[in-house]
């Protein structure tokens, strides 16, 4: 596997810009009636003019049958190992929603899930109730302290929120945990346990906030319980600048994506709510910036929704705004996704990601006629990992030296 020390040596500056738009959850497979993905049935005329004049094939996030979570993908995308770079997704929603951590920090990643009187879990979304619902709810349990550790409940979006552990003598909690979220409807909430002795003590204060949780929202509805899962404390990486030579700015709406980014070292862009207020924000900072990271996530939420319209819909609609990226021209467009969400399946699945490299450089295969699965499997680039993509895009942009006399 190439290194990032290794690409650090050959990269060379120029003015070419880099835009990488991912739509979340981007691959699928057929419709059990219809036989179609959601790209074959859905109408991308811009993307399709695109795909004939690519590089087009398939990445693969982690390696082959393996699915991933949005973390890990993600990193791959950024041209990071990640394997060699576990990160908790606790860590990167907090980031995400500009938690200042300190030494000693351990976040998780929350949903907020409907419970029957048994305490099964009947929805682990709570039917997606509303951020702003979520935030008074956050507000309830906010601010706790048990033995000795004070409890930061932050709102992240709809049901989602993360949870900070601050013990009060400094030491660090450590991340070394099961999670508590089932991941399935039936299943009650998971005690969580210690993996390595010395993760006992944040256990131990972790299932006394999930009891507290339990009893602090018993009279609530639909959000009567909590699910805790990617436990993690701060880590060093190597920022994204510094071995990509690429001054970058993250254009995302949801905060876990904002999080990753401002770990790596990208600016975020503010006031990114809407689609179009992303692409107008990719305008305005387009010539402040060599590398954009503009994410979708509506692809990957109807996905994991198993609604296959929807999916196809928020396909088109992106489609409707690639002539705002097209006439800033930039030299390098990546369109992928950071995993596969198929709606037949509910989830993320290890299916390969499709993947374009538009560029004047680009050796396109000219029977690939539209930006679908079925087509890409003609395309020239076949199928490299996720953690290639970066220096695919750099050296279409000109931006790596040769290697060797």
């Amino acid at each position: 596997m190439i290194t990032q020390e290794f690409v650090r040596k050959l990269v060379v500056k120029n003015d070419a810009k880099i835009v990488l738009l991912v739509m979340d959850g981007l691959g699928g497979i057929q419709h059990p009636e219809l036989e179609k993905t959601e790209l074959e049935v859905a109408k991308h005329n811009i993307l399709d003019m695109l795909a004939a004049k690519s590089e087009c094939g398939f990445h693969y996030p982690i390696g082959v049958g393996i699915t991933p979570g949005s973390g890990p993908a993600h990193l791959g995308l950024f041209g990071y190992d990640p394997l060699r770079y576990e990160i908790g997704r606790g860590l990167l929603d907090s980031l995400g929603v500009d938690f200042e951590f300190q030494k000693g920090d351990l976040a998780a990643r929350g949903n907020f899930a409907t419970a029957a009187y048994d305490g099964a879990i009947t929805d682990r979304r709570a039917g997606r109730i509303a951020s702003d619902a979520s935030a008074k709810i956050c507000k309830i349990l906010d601010g706790a302290e048990l033995d000795g550790v004070k409890i930061f409940v932050l709102p992240v979006k709809e049901h989602r929120f993360a949870v900070v552990f601050r013990p009060s003598d400094g030491k660090i909690l450590s991340d070394r945990l099961t999670d508590s979220d089932p991941q399935k409807e039936g299943l009650k909430n998971l005690e969580v346990k210690p993996t390595i002795p010395e993760a006992a003590p944040a256990a131990s204060v972790i299932n006394k906030f999930i009891s507290y949780a339990d009893e602090k929202l018993k009279k609530s509805s639909p959000a009567n319980a909590v699910l805790l899962r990617g436990f993690a404390n701060m880590i060093d990486i190597p920022a994204f600048g510094d071995v990509f030579g690429l001054r970058a700015l993250c254009i995302a709406t949801y905060p876990m994506y904002k999080g990753l980014s401002r770990l790596v070292g990208m600016d975020v862009a503010k006031d990114c709510d809407t689609l179009i207020s992303q692409f107008e924000a990719l305008k305005k900072n387009f010539d402040k910036y060599d590398f954009f990271f503009v994410h979708i996530k509506a692809t990957d939420s109807a996905g994991e929704d198993g609604d296959f319209s929807r999916k196809v819909k928020a396909v088109e609609d992106v489609d409707l705004c690639m002539p705002d990226i097209l006439s800033l021209e930039p030299a390098v467009l990546v369109v992928t996704g950071d995993h596969s969400t198929p709606a037949a399946m509910k989830s993320h699945s290890w299916h390969p990601v499709p993947l374009m490299v538009h560029s004047k450089c680009a050796r396109f295969n000219p029977v690939v006629k539209r930006f679908t699965e079925t087509e890409f499997i003609k395309g020239s680039l076949g199928r490299v990992p996720a953690s290639s993509i970066m220096t695919l895009a750099l050296s279409h942009a000109r931006r790596l030296a040769k290697f060797g006399a």
